[in-house]
């Protein structure tokens, strides 16, 4: 029985690990092959352990066991030129481009008063910057198609504004925008463009030196720790919950989806 994306090529960034990994995963579970980019690197500002060429290996070693094929890159989605150059030199290995899932992004938790230059500035580019950059690499290949999938990773900061995390939702907010914004224009090209809005992930990002620093930032305003509090009585969720709303938006499931927001939210935007 053929996938769901059987013969398509996905473009995914921050695949090393997360929820990257897990959508790569999920991807080449359903046919998909994948273009695989990561910085696998750290940033400055960033209280978390980053990703490391290994945990790329992990996203390869993961997919191939599939039988599918995977290209990879190691490189900063806030460097359009290298983004660019990677993604036209994969689609001409793989043949095709298809989907694309700009899933790269960081968070730094901070109380507003906290908040360096630095840390604003790396989540801005990265997680806006770096967003716009994935599109404007990979679209051109999807105009080429005559069709295809583009999904932006926001959050439910992107719908929910979430305390001690200015730049964060800041960001978010701006991809929500984004994917209707590029929905517009390129559904001519029967190119559909939507964000994804999860609740909190259990990933390498949502967890250690990020939870302390969300911590401490609510001691300082406890009140507002409610609104992190999901409707379904569930902590948080896992990577694949995310990565089964991006096969959805990848397949010809959701062939007449396009500009909306997505939310496997667990209902925390309603909440």
């Amino acid at each position: 029985m053929a996938g769901r994306v059987a013969g398509k090529v996905a473009l995914i960034t921050g695949a090393a690990r997360g929820m990257g990994r897990a959508h790569a995963v999920r991807l080449a579970q359903e046919g998909a092959d994948i273009i695989a980019v990561d910085v696998c690197a750290p940033l400055p500002s960033v209280p978390y352990d980053s990703a490391t060429p290994a945990d790329l290996d992990e996203t390869v070693r993961l997919v191939e066991k599939l039988d599918r094929r995977v290209v990879t890159a190691r490189l900063d989605v806030r460097d359009l030129g290298a983004l660019r150059t990677a993604v036209d030199g994969a689609v001409a290995e793989l043949g095709r481009l298809d989907i694309v899932v700009a899933n790269a992004g960081i968070c730094v938790p901070r109380a507003w008063d906290r908040v360096t230059p630095e840390i604003f500035d790396d989540t801005i580019t990265t997680n806006v910057t770096g967003v716009w950059n994935t599109v404007m690499a990979g679209a051109p290949h999807l105009v080429e198609a005559g069709a295809g999938s583009i999904i932006l990773i926001s959050s439910a900061a992107g719908i929910k504004v979430q305390p001690f995390m200015v730049p964060y939702t800041t960001s978010k907010w701006a991809v929500r925008g984004m994917a209707k914004a590029f929905a517009t224009e390129l559904a001519r090209h029967s190119i559909r463009v939507n964000s994804v809005h999860p609740t909190g992930v259990e990933t390498p990002m949502g967890s250690g030196d990020m939870q302390a620093a969300i911590g401490e930032a609510m001691a300082g305003d406890p009140r507002l720790g409610g609104m992190f509090v999901n409707m379904l009585p569930v902590r948080g969720t896992q990577p694949e919950d995310v990565s089964d709303t991006v096969l959805f938006l990848a397949s010809d499931e959701s062939r007449f989806v396009t500009a909306h927001e997505i939310a496997p939210d667990a209902g925390v935007t309603e909440f």
